[in-house]
């Protein structure tokens, strides 16, 4: 996998990858869960990139808090997913540290923002 230079980029796409191979073993009757925590990473990346990309402050905040959010409801996707027996503790919790280390960065990042924002 091609290092990417935009570090918070690097750790979604490497929880991403752990998704994906714990997806692969769910039962079909489970297809819902699979197909939202599968449509929400990907949704975080999307959100990080537009945020990256845009010079628009209040619309970067916006994407940055989306994103944030987003997190969150992969982590009570991958909850479910455990209470209901399709993916181990122990697979939850390497998954969840990749998610610790992207809302790191995401919170660093609103942080810089808004420090810059405050007047002197």
């Amino acid at each position: 996998m091609k290092e990417e230079k935009f570090k918070i980029i690097q750790f979604i796409k490497e929880m991403i990858l752990a998704i994906e191979k714990e997806l692969e073993n769910f039962p079909k009757k489970e297809i819902e869960i699979k197909n939202r925590i599968r449509t929400n990473s990907y949704n975080l990346l999307e959100y990080c990139y537009k945020a990256n990309a845009t010079s628009n402050i209040e619309k970067k905040v916006e994407l940055l808090e989306e994103a944030i959010a987003e997190i969150k409801v992969i982590d009570f996707l991958l909850d479910l997913s455990h209470e209901r027996e399709l993916i181990t503790h122990k697979k939850v919790l390497k998954i969840g540290l990749k998610m610790d280390d992207i809302i790191k960065y995401i919170s660093g990042w609103l942080k810089k923002i808004k420090v810059s924002q405050e007047p002197n």
